[in-house]
């Protein structure tokens, strides 16, 4: 079987795309299973822009388009377009953070349910969850909130084989034989190897859901543990606030800074100008970057080169239109920059980009 890939996505805003989605060890995941398989740091990075080392240090939250790169090219590799459900199903409950803990110290899967009903986005903005019990069954629905067909099916595969870990390590039960898998997109030709982790799979629903017998939700869990648990559900509050409460300012500075440039077009604010914002001083809002091993430089650079390469990518602008769309002058300035940033010109770039299929695994 022959894979190609596309590179192209549905329109949307690109600030959507390029802003904090997804804690890095899920990207990790990913790596680990390709270098399970033989592949080196270069063919598994290839043409994704991104860096192994920033990859694999820190927890700098990785965009829904960094994430879908990395994606299409480890399904290019393995011309396995059912990668996730691997990938997903290798996912320890540590690699959730508190949300992992807490879960594994409940008493029984009803509890657990409900609490990684509440924090499923502590660790990734791509999907919300939803319970509902109807008749001897209750149902986990995934709302996909940001979508990109080619890489859809990891995504979803990836969660309900992490979901389906998770509640095989809370209870000790064989889940793949105990829960119904329903994925919102159409049976494709290699649905048997869904059928070899899932014999109960469906395709083609309203939403993909995971449905488990009502009786389950009573399930004892295999290690309760009241502190434990009280202190991981306290550190999931904890980020929880910082993460959804605009009056808190102990949340990553630098996300809040990335999404405030990636609103921005052109007149992007000063250093004085984001610390009067944070109501802190230069030197402070400098020490707080600093702290993240982050710089207001590094940010902004980010930021062009993440919209710089959307546009190219996704739109019809001409190079000099981006270039005084990112606050440069001097078109020609912004083209050496852009070729510092990924190694060639805009206009070379657009057009590797264009002819690009990923359609084998030979680089």
């Amino acid at each position: 079987m022959t894979l190609t890939v596309s590179t192209r996505t549905p329109p949307t805003q690109a600030a959507d795309w390029l802003a904090p989605a997804l804690h890095p060890i899920y990207a990790r995941l990913i790596c680990a299973e390709m270098r399970r398989r033989g592949f080196d740091e270069a063919q598994i990075l290839s043409g994704t822009r991104l860096n192994w080392a920033s990859l694999h240090e820190g927890n700098r939250y990785l965009s829904f388009d960094e994430v879908t790169r990395l994606i299409r090219r480890a399904v290019a590799l393995t011309q396995e377009p059912w990668l996730g459900i691997t990938v997903g199903w290798g996912t320890q409950l540590s690699a959730h953070g508190p949300v992992g803990v807490a879960a594994m110290s409940c008493d029984n899967v009803g509890q657990a349910l409900a609490l990684i009903q509440r924090h499923a986005g502590l660790r990734q903005s791509l999907i919300s969850l939803e319970v509902d019990q109807q008749g001897d069954e209750v149902t986990l629905w995934m709302r996909e909130h940001l979508q990109a067909p080619d890489v859809r099916e990891y995504i979803m595969g990836h969660l309900m084989g992490a979901g389906l870990r998770l509640l095989d390590t809370l209870t000790g039960l064989d889940m793949t034989r105990v829960a119904r898998v329903e994925f919102a997109f159409p049976e494709p030709p290699w649905a048997d190897a869904y059928r070899r982790w899932w014999p109960s799979v469906r395709f083609g629903m309203e939403r993909s859901a995971m449905v488990l017998p009502l009786s389950l939700l009573s399930h004892p869990g295999l290690a309760p543990d009241p502190q434990t648990h009280r202190m991981a559900l306290r550190e999931c509050e904890r980020l929880w606030s910082q993460q959804n409460d605009p009056r808190d300012r102990l949340g990553p500075v630098g996300d809040r800074i990335l999404r405030l440039l990636l609103a921005c077009e052109g007149g992007y604010p000063t250093l004085s100008e984001l610390a009067e914002r944070e109501h802190v001083s230069s030197r402070t809002l400098i020490r707080k970057l600093g702290d993240e091993g982050l710089t207001y430089q590094q940010l902004l650079d980010r930021v062009r080169e993440d919209l710089a390469c959307w546009w190219l990518l996704h739109s019809d602008m001409s190079v000099e239109a981006i270039a005084d769309r990112l606050g440069y002058q001097d078109t020609s300035n912004f083209s050496r920059t852009f070729r510092r940033w990924v190694g060639m010109p805009p206009s070379d770039f657009r057009r590797s980009a264009g002819a690009q299929t990923l359609n084998t695994a030979t680089d």
